[in-house]
């Protein structure tokens, strides 16, 4: 249906229902795109159609804790290069440098894992809001 200003519409119809059927009609409405109930009557009216969103409840308490374990690993992320910075100030004591010689490149590893995982989480969530 092609969409019209809203000053081209002059006609009222008017209906009445019970507080049942209205229910029933306006939890309908909320689970589909529509933004105003009075599109939603009209698809239902000349379009004979509406597009329904549903949600996948198993796929919210996921998308939940993955939000949280990013949240998670921001702070042990944020931790971990705090300490690799200290460690990095206190490099006048030889057997340090000799431990953040070898431990630099697993770090760095580490510090990717997260930065990669952190990427994953962020597309799934954005994917699961946007539905």
């Amino acid at each position: 249906m092609k969409r019209t200003n809203n000053k081209n519409r002059t006609r009222k119809v008017t209906i009445r229902l019970t507080p049942e059927e209205y229910e029933q009609l306006s939890n309908r409405y909320k689970k589909t795109t529509c933004r105003k109930l009075s599109d939603y009557v009209r698809n239902l009216l000349f379009q004979g159609k509406v597009t329904i969103l549903t949600r996948d409840q198993s796929m919210d308490a996921f998308m939940a804790e993955l939000i949280l374990m990013k949240s998670e690993l921001n702070a042990v992320g944020n931790n971990f290069n705090q300490a690799v910075r200290k460690l990095n100030a206190m490099q006048h004591y030889p057997e340090l440098k000799i431990w953040l010689l070898t431990h630099t490149q697993m770090a760095q590893d580490v510090v990717k894992k997260v930065d990669t995982i952190k990427i994953n989480i962020a597309k799934f969530s954005d994917k699961w809001l946007q539905e």
